[in-house]
């Protein structure tokens, strides 16, 4: 199986490769040697002769390619909702997206209790101009309900030309009705990696989703922050509201952050049948800390990234639960335009864990906070020091500025004119409007002067605490060392706790539906 003919999430890669003749022969033959009966012919004759009584008999003229396309559709929608049938419109659109570039709106949405949800806008489109937020709920399409509509038929009614316009009935709390959101399609480019430097070495990379070039642009983001300002001395990768994408740009970017051992594995129907992803030796960066950043709309595709980076001890995961897509799509070309979009397996984290509708658990659980609610908590006084009394010695060191320097929270102090969005750098403007950035550079702060202080006092560091292992019971670090000229030479990546694949089928449980764009 090509690792692009996988796909997580409602991205899809397209196998042009497999034949629809191939396919159809595997599943006729599957039929036969399994079952050996000829119950599920009888199924095909009823589904003709109801075809053929259509045809004949409704009392208006039919369209047999409508009718028999209604029919996949209808079959498809006894299986889990990531498993679509898509038109020659609808599958043009899908290999569209991973390229990164399409016409429509600029939102991501999915299914929540069969309501059509926004995960989040896209920066800088017409539903993020709009106002349009995450959790908002799409009641209307142009007048028409969205109730009893699918993910596919949602997403193709909010997709158009560039310059044609829509109306959305968005609801959301504390609205008495819904609210009308007229919007103009644009040719939506998506940039999946968008980087803030925060200052002191300190780098922010955000993915918004996996598509073709996700992991070479993280790269070059990467090589460009170190070759401005020096050594990178702590990540901060955030994949909040990252709905997922393509498998083979989520095990590169992994792969980025570590040297060795199983990434992502997946199982499909047959248990023995399983697939191992491993990292390639000599590629991943161990030489500083990580904060990964997720919340509940963190999914697929990214899912996978912060469980294997949380398994391995690569990184600090932050933040809420998950959203919790577990399984794996393939997308097949059916040869006459119309795509398949099939659930074939489950996936697994480097130490076996399924997370299918359960997610993964943040290391560090931090709610988001409103940023303006923040800044007016915070209590500001006017604070007097030792430089502020007239007549003080001033300090001996030469050249020394005992004026407090600008924080990364301004609006903490007394000053003549309160701080504003617009004032300080990019990476103080980013951290005074998202507080889970802040503690994210907190703790790298923390992380990397704790562990000076370790490599100073032996004893501090023994004293450090640890983890158990619950398969093996073997104690590790809770957290990796960064390696530096001082510190003691680091293995090239600790070894995934517990064995790669349960050998137990996952619990099955109600999937949460998930996420496309538009």
């Amino acid at each position: 199986m090509k690792l692009k003919s996988k796909m997580f999430a409602w991205m899809a890669s397209v196998s042009l490769s497999l034949a629809v003749g191939v396919v159809i022969g595997s599943v006729t033959v599957g039929w036969s040697a399994q079952n050996g009966k000829q119950d599920r012919y009888a199924d095909l004759q009823m589904f003709t002769k109801v075809l053929n009584l259509v045809e004949q008999h409704y009392v208006e003229e039919v369209d047999i390619h409508k009718l028999v396309y209604g029919g996949i559709k209808g079959m498809l929608t006894t299986l889990d909702p990531h498993t679509n049938f898509l038109p020659p419109g609808t599958f043009k659109e899908f290999k569209e997206e991973t390229s990164g570039e399409f016409g429509g709106l600029g939102i991501e949405v999915t299914l929540q209790d069969d309501i059509l949800t926004v995960i989040s806008p896209i920066e800088d489109t017409p539903a993020w101009r709009a106002g349009i937020k995450s959790g908002d709920k799409v009641v209307e399409i142009d007048g028409k309900t969205t109730k009893g509509m699918n993910l596919t038929e949602a997403v193709s009614k909010m997709r158009g030309k560039s310059g044609s316009k829509i109306t959305l009935s968005i609801w959301r709390e504390g609205l008495k009705e819904p609210k009308k959101f007229t919007l103009e399609r644009e040719t939506i480019k998506v940039k999946s990696v968008k980087y803030t430097n925060l200052e002191d070495g300190f780098g922010y990379f955000r993915i918004t989703s996996f598509i073709e070039r996700s992991g070479e642009d993280l790269e070059k983001a990467i090589r460009d922050h170190e070759r401005s300002h020096g050594k990178m001395r702590g990540l901060v990768l955030d994949l909040r509201n990252n709905a997922g994408g393509l498998l083979d740009q989520a095990i590169r970017i992994a792969n980025m952050f570590m040297s060795e051992g199983v990434i992502v594995s997946t199982s499909g129907r047959n248990k023995r049948d399983k697939e191992f992803f491993y990292a390639k030796k000599g590629i991943g960066r161990l030489d500083f800390p990580m904060i990964v950043l997720v919340n509940e709309y963190t999914a697929s595709a990214s899912e996978i990234v912060a469980g294997a980076l949380q398994d391995q001890k690569r990184a600090a995961i932050m933040g809420t639960r998950t959203f919790g897509k577990g399984s794996v799509q393939q997308v097949v070309d059916l040869g006459d335009g119309a795509g398949l979009k099939l659930t074939i397996s489950r996936y697994y984290t480097p130490s076996g864990r399924s997370i299918q509708a359960q997610g993964i658990e943040p290391d560090i659980k931090l709610d988001a906070v409103d940023s303006e609610a923040f800044q007016k908590a915070v209590i500001q006084k006017k604070s007097m020091r030792e430089s502020d009394i007239e007549g003080h010695l001033e300090a001996e060191t030469k050249g020394s500025d005992t004026k407090e320097k600008g924080s990364n929270f301004p609006f903490w102090k007394s000053e003549p004119k309160a701080a504003t969005e617009e004032d300080g750098s990019p990476g103080q403007k980013l951290t005074r409007k998202d507080f889970q950035v802040f503690q994210a550079l907190n703790y790298l702060k923390a992380w990397t002067v704790l562990k000076d202080i370790g490599s100073q006092n032996p004893e501090v560091k023994a004293a450090a605490p640890v983890v158990v292992t619950p398969e093996k019971e073997k104690k590790t670090e809770a957290s990796p060392t960064p390696a530096t000229k001082k510190a003691p030479k680091a293995k090239p990546s600790p070894k995934p706790a517990g064995t790669p694949m349960p050998t137990a089928s996952p619990a099955a449980s109600a999937a949460p539906k998930k996420g496309t764009k538009s």
